[in-house]
């Protein structure tokens, strides 16, 4: 007598339905890659063209002897040794830190006064619109603007000061009112950008602060130094990490109004690099000039960030 014996019930294997959910979130998470590197890369062609490879050409370039019409010619670390006994350079140097001080310090005050405004008072769109309507003209515009407003001769501001029987101003032909005026200048431009950057801190910070604050009888001027400034700390940071890096590299409205001038009074870093660049033909000097000038800029930023303590928020 033959016994059948019955195959017991197949079982389907359960991991093969999470397997097969694998495969596919897998396979999108391919597509999605693939469409991300699609707009990527784009972005990252121009960046290694424009930014990345003349910045690595730049820095061999610093340790050349090079003119546009020879080979660049290896030399060492002596364009460095060079720049460290160049007085032309620490001038340089030394009316860039004036600018940066003057500029900085006046842009973020007014833009921190700017912004508190437009939190508390001006509530219009049309208004804090307009703020920025400086920003949006060329730097090269505002700055032959305001050469001719403040023009010795025909100028509108020096025509109020003698109407008032005040003696003119030299404001770009001056050694003493240049720099103050065309950090003025930069100031009244970018003013605008900068109080709308930091009126975006203070609206992210919490109303109910304010109301536990107005409750235990705080005072305005107490709650904006124990409550607003800490909350606005990143913020602060941030807006002084780009705009002390935005003032080093200043070069336009110098380049419009006093080319350098007087007598080396306004000759920033970046103007002293042109002219060594396109003015000399030395482009190795000035490369290693350009070198010198992006350390100092991140250590700047480093320095920073780091005591501002930029990356850390009260409010967490």
């Amino acid at each position: 007598m033959t016994t059948l014996t019955k195959n017991p019930p197949t079982r389907s294997d359960p991991r093969r339905p999470a397997r097969s959910g694998g495969l596919r979130r897998g396979a999108a998470r391919l597509g999605d890659l693939r469409i991300a590197l699609l707009f990527i890369v784009p972005a990252l062609i121009g960046f290694i063209a424009f930014c990345l490879v003349p910045t690595i050409r730049g820095v061999y370039l610093s340790f050349t002897e090079y003119s546009v019409l020879g080979e660049p010619e290896w030399i060492g670390v002596k364009n460095y040794t060079a720049i460290f006994a160049d007085e032309l350079f620490w001038n340089a140097m030394a009316v860039t830190v004036q600018y940066v001080g003057i500029n900085i310090g006046l842009q973020t005050l007014i833009a921190l006064g700017l912004a508190l405004l437009m939190h508390r008072v001006a509530k219009s769109t049309l208004i804090r619109g307009a703020l920025l309507l400086p920003f949006l003209v060329a730097n090269v515009i505002v700055a032959l603007l305001w050469f001719w407003m403040l023009d010795y001769q025909l100028g509108i501001v020096n025509e109020v000061i003698s109407w008032l029987g005040l003696p003119r101003i030299a404001f770009f032909g001056s050694e003493q009112w240049a720099i103050p005026t065309i950090a003025f200048v930069n100031v009244w431009r970018h003013m605008g950008y900068t109080a709308l950057l930091i009126f975006a801190g203070l609206q992210a910070i919490p109303n109910h602060v304010y109301e536990v604050a107005s409750l235990d009888g705080a005072s305005p001027a107490r709650t904006f130094w124990s409550i607003t400034m800490p909350l606005l700390r990143p913020v602060l940071a941030l807006v002084l990490v780009v705009t002390v890096i935005g003032s080093f590299q200043v070069f336009d409205t110098v380049a419009v109004t006093t080319g350098g001038g007087p007598v080396n009074a306004s000759r920033v870093i970046q103007m002293y690099i042109y002219q060594k660049a396109f003015g000399e033909s030395d482009f190795g000097y000035a490369s290693a000039l350009s070198v010198i000038l992006f350390v100092i800029l991140a250590l700047v930023a480093f320095i920073q960030m780091k005591f501002l303590k930029g990356n850390e928020s009260d409010l967490d």
